[in-house]
């Protein structure tokens, strides 16, 4: 199936009689027949036992989102802050090191930077433009994997895959993707070179502000075998021994994710949340299509206003990042825009304020237009040098564009900008 049929069809097949919507199995619980079943599973859960790792409901959509993304298994989280620690945490310990970009979201800046840091792991920032050869070196010993985000929020760039693919398997760790502003429906990293994806699917997944949450995919194609990861080929005592790469073979990783990390932290999404997401999930395809050309247009006419410095949107064609965005994501650039206001801070809130129908609020990829000043809000966490390092200026502006009609959105744009300018004070 196509992506577009994928995002209706797939995850759940109804049998004869049975609903034709995928059901919300609100249930904490399941009755087994023996005592020994259920011994069983605590041996393989291979079937739901519990609701705190596993619910019916929530398996159909983790199905949909990997048949998407193209992995083996997929893992739905509580939310794309929990998926990105847990899949981090699946493959290190106190001692080990990790590499990641600094263009990634500010929340996750401060995971990686802060409280990684107080667990023992450290987080090797590096240049996602730099040469194969600069990010090499910081490779060391405990290394055990590379993270990137496909379209980095707020900052914009792309991340290249490949580059990034071929530099970690030289040093035979795996890349972990944050996919969430692109989706599977503009680009799919595994298909160049990417081992792991996760997600906020708060963000374009569900696309109406409905619910909280986070996902990690597995491509099943790294081969964790190769000598640096003995978590994976030799017993876990802490389930009867079992060993991971024997069980669950190519899907190894998101099987051991889910059975060591989701069974002692449990941040699982509710059967009704996941209802919601799937949802979204249903028009996902004809959204984005929408998203992207809104945002194009958006883009255009904010390269052209007096009172903007600097527009980053890498589907224009004087982007830096333009020609990245043209191979991983050809379909378009999502619908997240970063501007610069002309005069740093002051304008850039007073712009903001002055804005009648887009919303100012902490969220992004929604399907109504929203505004966030990510200096003072998502990353004021950051000192001054990790924001420079971020992407982030005093005067930039996150703008997601949304669904409503285009002229409207561009309109509301205008005139806020317009009470900016001498002649409109």
């Amino acid at each position: 199936m196509r992506d577009e049929t994928k995002c209706i069809r797939s995850g759940y097949t109804p049998k004869n009689g049975e609903p034709g919507v995928m059901p919300i199995v609100q249930s904490t619980t399941y009755v087994f027949d023996t005592a020994e079943q259920i011994g069983d599973l605590f041996n393989f859960p291979n079937a739901h036992m519990y609701s705190r790792f596993s619910n019916p409901t929530v398996e159909c959509v983790e199905k949909k989102i990997a048949d998407l993304e193209g992995g083996v298994g997929a893992m739905c989280t509580s939310s794309g802050q929990m998926a990105s620690l847990m899949s981090v945490l699946n493959l290190c310990r106190a001692g080990d090191s990790i590499i990641s970009a600094p263009t990634i979201y500010g929340g996750t800046i401060n995971l990686f930077a802060v409280t990684l840091k107080k667990l023992g792991i450290e987080c090797i920032f590096v240049d996602a433009d730099d040469d194969e050869e600069k990010i090499d070196a910081a490779f060391a010993d405990n290394t055990r994997l590379v993270f990137g985000e496909t379209l980095a929020n707020p900052a914009l760039s792309v991340f290249d895959i490949e580059k990034f693919a071929r530099i970690a398997h030289r040093h035979g760790v795996p890349l972990i993707i944050d996919n969430t502003f692109a989706t599977p429906i503009l680009c799919k990293p595994f298909d160049f070179g990417a081992d792991i994806v996760v997600h906020s699917t708060t963000k374009y997944m569900d696309g109406h502000a409905l619910q909280g949450g986070g996902v990690i995919v597995d491509s099943g194609k790294f081969n964790w075998a190769n000598g640096k990861f003995p978590e994976f080929t030799e017993p876990d005592e802490s389930y009867h021994g079992f060993v991971y790469t024997e069980k669950f073979g190519s899907a190894a990783y998101i099987g051991k994710a889910r059975m060591q990390l989701m069974r002692d932290f449990g941040a699982y999404p509710s059967a009704h949340s996941a209802f919601l997401l799937n949802l979204g999930l249903e028009t996902l395809a004809v959204r984005m299509d929408r998203y992207c050309e809104n945002a194009m247009k958006v883009a255009e006419f904010l390269s052209r206003h007096p009172m903007v410095e600097t527009v980053r949107y890498p589907g224009l064609k004087g982007d830096k990042y333009h020609a990245l965005a043209e191979k991983y994501m050809p379909k378009g650039s999502s619908g997240v825009i970063s501007f610069d206001v002309k005069g740093g801070r002051g304008p850039a809130e007073k712009f903001m304020d002055s804005l009648r129908m887009a919303s100012r609020e902490v969220h992004v990829a929604d399907i109504r237009t929203c505004v966030l000043h990510p200096a003072s809000m998502t990353h004021r966490q950051l000192t001054d040098e990790q924001l420079v390092a971020a992407g982030i200026n005093a005067g930039m502006v996150r703008l997601s564009v949304g669904l409503e009609n285009c002229d409207d959105i561009i309109e509301d744009l205008d005139k806020a900008l317009s009470s900016l300018s001498s002649k409109g004070e």
